[in-house]
């Protein structure tokens, strides 16, 4: 994972960041009103190795997404994690309406109204920092091919001959491939898994990708007509003919700002990652809306599972959607044009393929 810069402030000592910071620039979407504090929040909680931002402001506020606004902070000043660690302690100004740090008791201070100095920031405090969500459960799924679209399968370079005496290739084998390799080097291996279908619609927006492995380019070919000649690096799953490659991209720096779209989305789980058809907290789900749709990195939607239209006893049997009952959150962490795939938040049901995602309410 990348780092930040170290030279950075850390806050402590009871300051509220807000005075620290200018006042959030909040998006319209991202109304106050949303941002309620649970009636049975508690005064304080100190911080402990394993805490996530998202988790400790769920024991505070209705909807976790909402801790860049109640720590007074704005997009940009957030958009780097470090600044609160294991031993500090969060509490609640009932007055202010705010989240604000302190250190713990015993610290060095001269008084709770004391103005503190920039202090530069140790590399070794960066990796204490805790994150803004679980980034574990969601690192393998940053760099690896998740989504294919069609026109982009049919493009793809794939292999269409092994190493001699071989069915399936591991590491420092050789593979033969076929295609446009677009000055690339570095490819990652995949395989085309079942298409996604958009549940209104019916249309298939992509396919899910089975992550192989890496393959570095060994020789160009020297003709139209030639294969190139690629040795795998690194294996994780059986590669052979017909797997496609594609370029290996830039690993992204994992900045999670929570916040809810810019405008209204309704979305639909279309596949739970892995083929099973139920998932729980920290698992990934895709969903049928991308960044055409106004998706991006860091939107927050909250799950609801879909009424189910039933017969009216009492009215002739006439049909009577239910409700759609909301039972979680979900926060999105990587985006395609119509797919999105997102982790699943606090959860007090099982995820299952056709629930709703939308904007918090």
């Amino acid at each position: 994972m990348k780092k930040f810069s170290t030279a950075a402030c850390i806050f402590a000592l009871a300051v509220p960041l807000g005075a620290l910071a200018a006042p959030a620039a909040a998006a319209a979407a991202d109304s106050q009103a949303n941002c309620g504090f649970l009636d049975a929040a508690p005064d304080q909680h100190i911080v402990v190795r394993g805490d996530t931002l998202w988790g400790i402001s769920g024991k505070f506020l209705q909807h976790p997404w909402c801790w860049p606004q109640v720590w007074d902070m704005n997009r940009e000043q957030i958009r780097n994690p470090h600044w609160i660690y294991p031993g500090q302690i969060v509490y609640l100004d009932r007055a202010a309406g705010r989240l604000r740090l302190a250190q713990p008791v015993g610290s060095n201070t001269n008084g709770a109204n004391a103005r503190l100095s920039p202090q530069i920031r140790s590399r070794q405090l960066d990796a204490e920092a805790i994150a803004a969500i679980p980034s574990g459960a969601i690192e393998p799924f940053l760099s690896q091919p998740l989504i294919v679209e069609q026109a982009q399968l049919q493009n793809t370079p794939r292999i269409v001959a092994t190493q001699e005496g071989r069915v399936y290739l591991g590491k420092n084998d050789k593979a033969y491939v076929r295609g446009d390799l677009a000055d690339g080097a570095i490819f990652q291996v995949f395989r085309p898994g079942k298409p996604l279908a958009d549940p209104d619609s019916k249309a298939i927006l992509g396919y899910e990708a089975m992550y192989l492995g890496d393959v570095k380019l060994e020789r160009s070919a020297a003709t139209a007509d030639e294969a190139h000649t690629f040795i795998v690096i690194r294996s994780k799953e059986e590669m052979g003919v017909g797997d496609r490659l594609l370029p290996t991209p830039p690993m992204p720096i994992m900045n999670y700002v929570p916040h809810a779209p810019a405008s209204p989305v309704g979305a639909r789980v279309i596949s739970v990652y892995g083929g099973v058809s139920h998932a729980g907290s920290n698992q990934i789900v895709a969903i049928n809306r991308g960044s055409a749709d106004g998706i991006d990195v860091g939107t927050a939607l909250e799950l609801y599972r879909f009424g189910r239209i039933v017969p009216d006893p009492t009215d002739d049997k006439r049909p009577v959607k239910l409700p759609d009952e909301r039972y979680g959150s979900l926060f999105v962490f990587r985006v395609f044009e119509q797919i999105s795939y997102g982790l699943i938040m606090q959860v007090t049901d099982s995820v299952q393929v056709g629930d709703v995602a939308r904007s918090p309410e």
